[in-house]
């Protein structure tokens, strides 16, 4: 007699149990991660770059780790903020999972560290099932990329704990439609804040911050419907095998007491 095995439950119920460890492992020492998630070319790392250099002019102890499949690019830009930094490079995988981000951090994160901002690789699909043991997560999309962006990709958008629309200094410039992408984003999670920036007019700089610290100290961050919803099409790319036409059932990320 044969057992079908579903992997990606498999997979996802480790990922999630080492999620779990992680964030009260590092709730004990008193850090807060951040997970970023977003597109290539967003604009998060220059947003992340100004949120870090903030920090660290305010007294705030952070850190960064940035993931990508090749180059430390983002790293050593990220790194001209004066913070720690490190780089992942994940040898071609289109996401970050808990045990890689644990052992990463093992013998590298300061203390005290009490902020972690997590960019995660540039991707809004296998990026968005992986909870990193993260307090606050962050989905970015710039002006460019269009106002139906949310309804492409409903899993990541579904799941943010804040929304951050990027370079918005040339929104005229693309004709973006502010009002409809607001729209989007509440269809698929109704009530996140949305936060609009641009690193180069200055507008809505330090938010991130102040809402990651405002985490750090407990506050509670947005509840994403689409956690509490199975049977939502989602998209999928990490290879893990995806027959199944359904989203497998997420639990809230949890927030730190």
């Amino acid at each position: 007699m044969c057992r079908v095995v579903d992997l990606q439950q498999a997979v996802l119920a480790r990922n999630d149990e080492t999620a779990h460890a992680l964030r009260a492992g590092l709730a004990a020492r008193g850090t807060t991660v951040v997970n970023l998630l977003s597109s290539p070319g967003s604009g998060k790392t220059a947003l992340l770059e100004h949120e870090l250099a903030l920090a660290r002019e305010r007294g705030v102890p952070v850190a960064a780790l940035t993931a990508d499949l090749a180059t430390e690019n983002d790293a050593d830009r990220l790194a001209r903020s004066g913070v720690p930094v490190k780089q992942v490079l994940t040898d071609g995988l289109c996401h970050l999972e808990a045990g890689m981000l644990a052992r990463h951090l093992e013998r590298w994160l300061p203390d005290p560290t009490r902020l972690l901002f997590v960019e995660n690789v540039g991707n809004l699909v296998c990026p968005a099932s992986y909870d990193l043991g993260e307090t606050l997560r962050v989905v970015l999309a710039s002006v460019t990329e269009g106002e139906d962006k949310p309804l492409k990709y409903p899993t990541a958008f579904g799941l943010a704990h804040l929304v951050v629309v990027t370079k918005t200094d040339i929104a005229e410039a693309v004709a973006f439609d502010e009002a409809a992408f607001r729209a989007n984003v509440e269809r698929v999670n109704p009530g996140v804040d949305v936060l609009l920036t641009s690193v180069r007019a200055r507008q809505g700089l330090g938010t991130l911050l102040d809402r990651a610290l405002a985490a750090a100290e407990g506050a509670p961050p947005h509840s994403p419907v689409m956690a509490r919803q199975a049977g939502h099409g989602h998209e999928h790319g990490h290879g893990l095998g995806h027959e199944h036409g359904h989203e497998p059932h997420r639990t809230p990320l949890p927030t730190r007491s």
